[in-house]
């Protein structure tokens, strides 16, 4: 193992007794860290069952756990590696009945919270909703509830929403639900107040891994410190030059906390780049040289100095596109990079990608857009799920308001809103409203008979899926009860084109017959490795459908070109990057001028790291372009380069392109061709 790790990497891995914190700068194999650590831990006698390694999506939880079965095979299907949130769901699964949970509560998406929302709040503005729903998030990832929320409230506004977040949580509870950011908070609040269940937790994980540390929140450092207990055996891997996330809560606190919480805390940076050239690094560490330092860190490469990096200046964005693709068909021409998927474009804010993919469209390019729409954020998909969810917890109102809808079956809004209102004064759940005694004083007979018809299906469904159990008997109930529901026909009524329909009806029988593996005991994770597991249930199937983020992270990555957002390009790279709209006002993005001097400052660091990251994504090359007018609202005004060009230090009389030069030289080579072409009549 030791002749694949570098000294420092070394160190990181033996070092398995009390708390260690893992500053790995980009690209220096942290990855390759965690999962020799996980080997280690089990060579030395260590339960696989008892190590955790925590990430915060299910992509980078595939990875790690294949790297691991690669090196200590079939004990890394024992390891707990997950998410965040799939960790706190096993808590609450396992012992949420301490604080009144039952176990098969439901989970609810972003779309069921502002539905809640809305109801709580008497609206039906989703753009009120959503400014509601990240003010609760907000608090409940710094640890409040409704009411710390009350006592801190500094004006009005936020009075009136902590008080709409009382309800919301009152909501919750009579549903039986939990919002994502309770799948932290909740499990917080579990080993805070029942030190047996602390304790029970510290016995079993003799050791904890943190990735992507650097990213924690408030509530997630602290729930770490109580899995840890004060023996604090884990290990936090991260780096505070790519905290990236402030906006989401993510604090560059539990950084400084750790060595004042842990005094014996062992630092081990990682400064050696596996991933970029040197005048690539040498721009990375120039940006982020000016932000202050918490453990300071330089990183180099024995990769050679190769390219330089280009700075490219546009007249406006139309052109910077224009250049793009020239640069890009100029490397498929002149470099090794044969293959689109080698080359990223990467932006500050989604509305960038506009114009770049009409570029790419005109010069016939395949690319994605990363961050595209999740296969289970679908409405078809999410259909489905509804019924799913109602199998597990019946007092999921917001499951019972979409399966009861959709298809239609004749139950219209008004007896909706009638049986919601007689739920709510009766204290009951709509499903537990369907069969009590008094509601047909409420409801109409005609109205009363086709509720009780869809509470008998559900309830069949339900008991079915409890007994079905193997990948054919789960494949054939699944169609049954798709062609029970004339799912396809109104997939048909409700699309606005054939192509359509047909085309979520494919994403139908693909979801079915991803249930239906899971079911007989054959699945891929997420990186599409084979694993071997017990058979299950449809229902018990069933219970993980939340927790998972996207059926298309099991696919191949396609052979196209990406465009991205830099925030969702961390933790991605690629042979040549070029980093578009670096202009004073996009990156940095505009200040907020009614902030502080240190928010501001603040934000001008968390930008600086931003860009850090992008040029750290690059492998062998690196263009930076601004332009020199842009456009705001319906105005074009004068644009300036990013102060980041110039902290990058470059040599700009080697490395500044002219686009009218290189522009001017495409096309007459596109002319040249053209009248080279045999013309017709030859």
């Amino acid at each position: 193992m030791s002749d694949r790790l570098n000294l420092a990497q070394q160190d990181a891995v033996n070092h398995l007794r009390g708390p260690c914190l893992v500053l790995a700068g980009a690209g220096s194999g942290k990855t390759r860290v965690i999962t020799h650590k996980i080997a280690r831990l089990i060579q030395t006698g260590v339960e696989p069952a008892r190590i955790a390694a925590i990430t915060f999506t299910n992509k980078a939880a595939a990875e790690m756990r294949e790297r691991a079965r690669g090196l200590v095979g079939k004990a890394a299907g024992e390891v707990l590696i997950c998410t965040f949130h799939a960790l706190g769901v096993r808590l609450l699964r396992e012992d949420g009945a301490a604080l009144g949970l039952k176990p098969q509560f439901s989970i609810l998406d972003s779309d069921d919270v502002l539905s809640l929302l809305k109801d709580c709040g008497a609206t039906t503005d989703a753009a009120t909703a959503r400014q509601w729903q990240w003010a609760i998030s907000g608090w409940k990832n710094a640890g409040l509830d409704a009411a710390a929320a009350l006592a801190q409230a500094t004006g009005e506004g936020e009075r009136q929403t902590a008080l709409l977040m009382a309800r919301y949580e009152e909501r919750l509870t009579a549903y039986q639900s939990v919002d994502f950011d309770d799948l932290i908070g909740l499990p917080l609040r579990l080993l805070q107040k029942h030190e047996q269940v602390a304790q029970k937790w510290q016995a079993r994980l003799a050791h904890v891994l943190v990735d992507e540390y650097q990213d924690t929140n408030a509530t997630q450092y602290e729930l770490m410190k109580r899995l840890v207990g004060t023996a604090g055996h884990f290990t936090a891997v991260g780096d505070d030059d790519q905290s990236i996330y402030g906006w989401r809560g993510a604090t560059l606190d539990n950084l400084r906390r750790l060595p004042q919480d842990y005094p014996q805390l062992k630092v081990i940076k990682l400064e050696q780049n596996y991933r970029s050239t040197s005048a690539i690094l040498r721009a990375a560490n120039n940006v982020i040289g000016p932000n202050p330092k918490l453990f300071p860190k330089r990183l180099f490469s024995e990769l050679g100095e190769g390219e330089p990096v280009r700075v490219v200046d546009c007249d406006h964005e139309a052109h910077e596109a224009e250049r793009a693709v020239a640069r890009i068909q100029g490397l498929r021409q002149t470099s090794t990079a044969k293959e689109w998927r080698d080359f990223a474009i990467l932006y500050r804010a989604n509305h960038q990608a506009r114009v770049f993919e009409q570029a790419l469209r005109r010069a016939q390019i395949p690319y994605k857009v990363s961050g595209g729409q999740s296969f289970f954020d679908r409405a078809e998909i999410k259909d489905l799920c509804a019924w799913l969810r109602l199998w597990i917890n019946e007092d999921d109102d917001p499951a019972f308001l979409r399966a009861v809808t959709t298809p239609k079956r004749g139950i219209g809004h008004q007896t909706l809103a009638a049986l919601g209102e007689f739920a709510g004064k009766a204290h009951l759940s709509l499903f537990g409203a369907l069969f009590a005694h008094s509601l047909p004083a409420a409801l109409p007979a005609r109205a009363i008979a086709g509720l009780h018809e869809f509470g008998r299906q559900l309830n069949e469904l339900r008991h079915r899926a409890g007994h079905t159990q193997g990948h054919e008997a789960a494949r054939a109930f699944l169609a049954d009860w798709l062609k029970d529901i004339a799912y396809e026909q109104h997939l048909m009524d409700a699309a606005d084109s054939p192509a359509q329909a047909a085309a979520r009806w494919a994403n139908v029988l693909d979801f079915c017959d991803w249930m239906a593996g899971r079911c007989g005991g054959q699945v891929e994770d997420a990186a599409g490795v084979s694993l071997r597991q017990e058979p299950k249930t449809l229902l018990e199937v069933a219970q993980t459908i939340s927790l998972i983020s996207t059926l298309n992270e099991r696919e191949q990555d396609p052979n196209v070109l990406t465009l991205s957002t830099l925030h969702a390009a961390k933790g991605l790279e690629w042979p040549h990057v070029i980093l578009a709209g670096v202009n004073e006002g996009l990156l940095p993005f505009r200040p907020d001028e009614d902030a502080g001097a240190a928010a501001q400052a603040a934000r001008i660091e968390e930008e600086r790291r931003l860009m850090y990251v992008g040029i750290t994504r690059a492998r062998q090359t690196l263009a930076v372009s601004w332009t020199r007018r842009r456009k705001r609202g319906r105005e074009v005004v004068a644009a300036q380069p990013s102060r980041f060009i110039a902290e990058m230090a470059l040599d700009q009389a080697t490395v500044r392109e002219d686009p009218r030069e290189k522009l001017k030289a495409l096309r007459a080579e596109f002319a040249r061709r053209a009248a080279a072409a045999p013309t017709a009549a030859g």
